[in-house]
């Protein structure tokens, strides 16, 4: 089985060592194609207007100058174009990757473009806690990992879904189970925009993410993480609300 890893946080990133162990764990045909620098919370854009840079860092680990949409598309028509993967981990990202996370995320938006080329893909997150982003648990992400993989493997994955996986924030031993979610939703009163100013006294601006308190929902994976599950999201490439589709058909006819 060939697998392609691939991230949003970069080329040199934590958590794509930990990715490339699972995938490791799995396989020993394992190519990583990652962006060159942090490419997180650019969604599922592509690089137009910019040329693409390759770099090949080691055997068979390569850095492009771009997003994480760019390295799915570099890895499939350029780098494994004699054979394509038969599976796409994306991740290990530094964070959870939850209920609206999902809209802003480059590591969610490389398994996305990785399903509409046809390739099984899947996005792992690890979430992390009071530490910080300089003590994120990995490990957990590590020793769940190839586990989970293999049992998604063995089902049945509609042709334009995918899967997003997040790993709470605790040692692998403290993980209460396993858990298939739906995908929560917060309040987006969290966003904010910081105000600061620069050495000249001119205003800049940061999108900042201010501390909320509110109840996940039974069975999301906002609750999931909170209580020690890892979550298991599968996920759509058809947006079309479907109830609201009916709606609309029966007046506009």
């Amino acid at each position: 089985m060939r697998i392609l890893c691939t991230n949003d946080d970069g080329i040199h990133a934590p958590g794509l060592k930990a990715l490339e162990t699972i995938a490791k764990a799995l396989s020993d045909d394992v190519y990583v194609v990652a962006p060159e620098t942090d490419q997180s919370g650019v969604s599922h854009s592509l690089s137009l207007n910019d040329p693409l840079r390759l770099r090949e860092i080691s055997d068979r680990h390569f850095a492009v100058k771009g997003t994480p949409t760019d390295c799915v598309i570099m890895a499939m028509r350029n780098i494994l174009v004699d054979r394509k993967p038969d599976l796409i981990l994306s991740g290990v990202n530094r964070g959870q990757n939850v209920a609206e996370d999902v809209s802003y995320s480059g590591t969610i938006a490389a398994a996305i473009e990785g399903t509409m080329l046809g390739v099984r893909s899947i996005a792992l997150s690890q979430a992390y806690g009071p530490g910080g982003r300089n003590a994120v648990k990995f490990h957990c992400a590590e020793a769940h990992g190839p586990e989970i993989i293999r049992k998604l493997l063995t089902l049945e994955v509609p042709k334009n879904s995918l899967v997003n996986v997040n790993f709470p924030d605790c040692e692998p031993e403290e993980v209460v189970a396993t858990v298939a979610t739906n995908q929560g939703l917060r309040d987006q009163a969290f966003l904010k925009i910081d105000e600061r100013r620069d050495g000249r006294g001119n205003s800049y601006y940061w999108v900042a993410f201010a501390k909320a308190d509110y109840t996940p929902g039974h069975g999301t994976d906002l609750w999931a993480i909170a209580n020690r599950r890892i979550s298991i999201t599968p996920l759509k490439l058809d947006y079309t609300d479907e109830p609201t589709l009916t709606q609309f058909a029966q007046a506009f006819r």
